[in-house]
């Protein structure tokens, strides 16, 4: 080689000695979040985006290049680090609206770890062994002379720019429009998906005018034929309701046992007593629990990549307490958490509670994560409605229990169940342990309610918040006991899939009911029950005890967009539709016929009505602070 080619070469070293550091993390983020990587794609995807940057050290830097290479290595480090653990934790891929979630981050800190697998960590391995390199000045002095921070061949720095600019646009333009975010991350590479989302988003979104957007249409994009006289219309006036909302409650610990015994007994009682539905699905996004608040009180769907707390609080929303406020009815809602947390504060003023009882209420008596276990949150919620009950005004309450969170690592004292030795030490296990225990309080709640004469006189739903077992969460071992609890492997539709209950004095008879519904048809449901008039109120549910031959449910942000379920599948697109995947309810389902390109567009439709409506809904006045 001669000496004009070695010293070229030697100009370039902290490029080449940055890229290779930075091919190895592209792998192990790579294998951590997609299927069945490819032997070049990562490096295709990722590398350009990392070269230009570092064409651009090379332009303009000379005196503190080596700096801007650290820190360029570590903001890309930091980027690869939150997709992974994101992924783990959401299963899709993180973008900058994720920074509203800073501020709750802290609060899950033990949910996040818990996920944090150990070799995630080696992504940091050479920012540790550099940093302590440079902590000598000596040290220092030896690695700036090893990197010679001369200024590179402009030509072969142009070059290399031109061609990775090139990569970056090819990586970007053909993918655009793909639906399925983790797609198309996979297809552009995640800094390119970084860029582009943060670039897309200054886009105006197109709204439907809300005057073109009328019940009829949405019925109609539904599949939707009204009843010229719907069964139970007011068969329950007058009734209180209690809506309870169960903690990461999936639908498979129904009739649950493991080595026969039964993890949630006082649910599998209410089960077979009252009016069940198998097929009942979550509808939340990021913001989880506060979502599906939002959801089953307003009937509309979560915003796309936000959650409806830091989207829709300060919009005049109509819902459910409303519309119970106008029926004379007295409204609250019971959390023992701290109201500040995902912003429900305002999510409960602009959805019309006329109160909330949060931690500050019930104060810190056996604490257990966030805050008062379900014994405490339900034993004074208790004794709160009975004191609602003897003015004489029915109540709608909505009631969260909160102790069943993850990491699910619920104080052993509180056990309801022994779990034999493969259950032990695993989220598998600590998560059927917590739902045992949410079982049992719940079952102390139902008691106390019978003994206070409220259940017999009240209209009263239970259902699942949210997945508590992500599938991208489990380990090996985790994916081996859901297989041995199914009895064939875990599935997307297993994972979305939450139970729904309800108990309604004079109507109930008990049934098993095999239509599909999801959190958004709650309140159709409920206002059929109670009698209560909908035609001037725009929702995007439907009355699930009426509709029980169709439906058809958008799903976001756990699911990729342009996913949905009807009667007979989930299917979760590709790029488009024609190349997405259909995960038949039944066993024995032939994907082929389960859905159609139509039922694609209309779930489409249906989330950008929605969309669209909520965002031109009148601001809500606030009050004036003194």
């Amino acid at each position: 080689m001669s000496q004009f080619n070695r010293i070229r070469l030697a100009n370039i070293k902290p490029f080449v000695f940055f890229s290779v550091i930075m091919i190895l993390k592209i792998y192990l983020v790579w294998t951590a979040i997609f299927d069945g990587v490819p032997a070049w794609g990562p490096l295709l995807k990722e590398i350009p985006f990392i070269w230009v940057l570092f064409c651009l050290i090379e332009w303009f830097s000379s005196k503190r290049k080596i700096g801007l290479y650290l820190t360029v290595n570590l903001i890309v480090t930091a980027i690869f680090f939150a997709a992974v653990m994101y992924h783990k934790y959401y299963g899709v891929i993180v973008n900058y609206t994720a920074l509203q979630q800073v501020n709750q981050v802290t609060a899950v800190k033990n949910s996040v770890f818990s996920l944090l697998a150990p070799y995630y960590l080696l992504i940091f391995l050479d920012i540790v062994v550099i940093g302590f390199w440079l902590f000598r000045k000596k040290r220092a002095e030896k690695l700036k002379a090893f990197f010679n921070l001369k200024k590179a061949s402009t030509g072969v720095i142009a070059g290399i720019f031109g061609f990775s600019l090139l990569l970056c646009i090819f990586n970007i333009w053909p993918n655009r429009a793909s639906m399925n975010e983790i797609k198309q991350a996979e297809q552009m590479g995640i800094l390119n998906y970084e860029t582009y989302t943060i670039f897309s988003s200054t886009k105006k979104e197109e709204l439907v005018d809300k005057n073109q957007i009328s019940q009829a249409k949405i019925d109609k994009l539904k599949g939707i034929t009204a009843p010229s006289e719907p069964k139970y219309f007011g068969a329950a006036k007058g009734k209180n309701l209690i809506i309870i909302q169960m903690e990461s409650f999936q639908n498979f610990l129904i009739d649950l046992k493991i080595d026969g015994q039964e993890v949630t007994p006082n649910m599998n009682k209410l089960v077979k007593e009252n009016t069940y539905f198998n097929h009942f699905y979550q509808m939340v996004g990021q913001g989880n629990t506060s979502d599906a608040e939002f959801v089953v009180n307003t009937s509309f769907y979560i915003p796309y990549n936000e959650a409806a707390t830091q989207n829709y609080p300060d919009k005049e929303l109509p819902s459910l307490p409303k519309l119970m406020r106008d029926q004379g009815y007295d409204t609250a809602t019971f959390h023992t958490n701290v109201v500040d947390f995902w912003n429900r504060g305002e999510l409960y003023k602009a959805i019309g509670f006329n109160r909330y009882y949060d931690q500050k209420w019930f104060g810190t008596e056996d604490t257990v994560f966030f805050g008062p276990s379900d014994e405490v949150l339900y034993k004074k919620t208790a004794e709160e409605l009975d004191r609602m009950q003897q003015t004489g005004q029915p109540f709608y309450t909505q009631v969260i229990s909160m102790t069943a969170h993850h990491p699910f690592t619920t104080p052993h004292e509180k056990d309801k169940i022994q779990l034999p030795e493969r259950y032990q030490d695993n989220m598998v296990g600590d998560y059927l342990r917590a739902q045992s225990y949410a079982d049992y309080a719940l079952g102390q709640f139902i008691q106390d309610l019978k003994q206070r004469g409220i259940w017999d006189n009240s209209v009263v739903m239970i259902y699942g918040d949210h997945l508590g077992l992500p599938m991208y969460s489990l380990d090996k071992h985790g994916l081996e006991l859901m297989k041995e609890i199914y009895g064939r492997d875990y599935s997307y539709i297993d994972m979305i899939n939450i139970p729904l209950l309800i108990h309604a004095p004079g109507v109930n008879t008990p049934a098993v009911m095999n239509n599909v519904g999801g959190q958004v048809d709650i309140l159709p449901t409920v206002a059929n029950l109670l009698g209560v008039n909908l035609d001037n109120h725009i929702h995007f549910g439907e009355d699930i005890l009426n509709q029980t031959s169709y439906n058809l449910l958008p799903q976001r942000y756990y699911l990729p967009s342009g996913s949905f379920l009807n009667d007979q599948a989930l299917f979760i697109p590709g790029v488009w539709y024609n190349d997405g995947t259909k995960y038949p309810l039944a066993k024995d389902g032939v994907k082929q016929a389960l859905t159609t390109e139509s039922e694609y567009n209309r779930a489409l439709e249906l989330l950008r009505l929605s969309d669209s409506y909520v965002q031109q809904l009148p601001d809500r006045v606030k009050e004036n602070k003194e």
